[in-house]
């Protein structure tokens, strides 16, 4: 085994991808590539402080970042870690790249699938992984499919959030009630934040408190939904801003939540991880990948289609233990390990292979 780690580059097409690259990057270091001014500084804004060590050298002490358009890779030595599916010109003489993407959902890559074809290597989270690259009619050789398992599901599996912290965050008062995290996805997949969100805010805080997590492209919107909450008196609703991407990690409010509503959302399946309760907040987007039913969530929870009543479903489901059992099996289906050595297995591949 190579004792040195080569240098590692994370590219991503927009900032909140990198959220997935940051614990490989937490355990391996590394250089985050920005492919345009705009998103350097908003790489500047997001991960502001997120390296204060006294030997930090970097602008607002973020972690060590370059402008650098995906066409002009050439002069890049090491490993370059995509979180997009996009072509990279890079000198395969000196560098490689690997595929690990920002979410294992139903809904197609963005872009061509063909795309995926020219990375080196693949970190692959799980069979449902594996059945979207069938599903895609991406023929990738086996020897190029690294099976590492879900790097995210780590520090959730090893005990790195705290509930009564991420409470503390949220600023949630009565921690009697149960909470309820509402994280639907954008309008590619048919987001239902602004179809559902005023409504499960009047209906759910009854009995419940509320959290709610849109998607990065959606974060905008928290401030209006926030403002109508205060103005029509409705309490126990709070926000978890996804821009926010140090703060407002995905993991931090899993920790914090005892069931979960989303759509066509990827946080359906990483959502897995918790045990807990989910319902899917249906919509019109049919654009799915077809997957077999082990691996097919919308088989297997309750289906919210705007005509039931939410707080008598969530109510019913979070009493099913058997329910939880069904989703324990499901986590299997779709993610490999689960054991909370993912990035360690990644940093071994790359340590060793480059």
């Amino acid at each position: 085994m190579k004792s040195k780690m080569p240098s590692i580059y994370y590219y991503a097409n927009q900032i909140y991808q990198f959220s997935h690259a940051l614990p490989l990057y937490k355990l391996a270091g590394g250089t985050f590539i920005c492919r345009d001014m705009k998103r350097y500084i908003h790489f500047k804004k997001y991960f502001r402080d997120m390296d204060t060590s006294p030997q930090s050298k970097t602008l607002f002490h973020t972690p060590a970042s370059i402008f650098r358009k995906r066409k002009k890779l050439t002069n890049l030595q090491g490993v370059i870690v995509s979180l997009a599916n996009t072509v990279l010109n890079y000198d395969k003489r000196i560098c490689a790249s690997i595929f690990l993407g920002h979410g294992t959902g139903d809904k197609p890559y963005g872009g061509s699938s063909e795309r995926l074809l020219t990375y080196d290597f693949h970190f692959i989270t799980g069979e449902k992984h594996m059945q979207k690259l069938l599903d895609s009619d991406v023929k990738i050789p086996d020897e190029r499919l690294i099976k590492v398992g879900n790097l995210r599901f780590d520090d959730y599996v090893n005990g790195k959030f705290d509930r009564e912290i991420e409470s503390d965050r949220l600023g949630i008062i009565d921690r009697s009630r149960k909470n309820v995290l509402y994280a639907p996805t954008w309008s590619w997949g048919d987001g239902t934040l602004l179809k559902y969100v005023y409504r499960f805010a009047g209906e759910i805080t009854d009995r419940y408190n509320l959290i709610v997590r849109p998607h990065y492209y959606d974060s905008k919107a928290l401030a209006k939904i926030c403002d109508w909450t205060k103005k029509n008196g409705i309490k126990h609703v709070y926000f978890s801003n996804p821009a926010a991407l140090l703060k407002s990690d995905t993991m931090a409010d899993f920790i914090v939540s005892d069931i979960l509503i989303s759509d066509t959302s990827s946080i359906l399946y990483e959502y897995l991880i918790t045990g807990n309760p989910i319902i899917v907040a249906t919509n019109d987007y049919k654009d799915l990948h077809k997957m077999p039913s082990e691996m097919d969530i919308l088989q297997h929870v309750p289906l919210f289609s705007g005509n039931e009543n939410i707080v008598t479903m969530i109510e019913k489901i979070l009493e099913d233990e058997n329910y939880r059992k069904t989703l324990n099996d499901m986590l299997h289906s779709c993610f490999y390990f689960n054991d909370g050595c993912a990035v360690e297995r990644a940093v071994n591949f790359i340590e060793s292979t480059f």
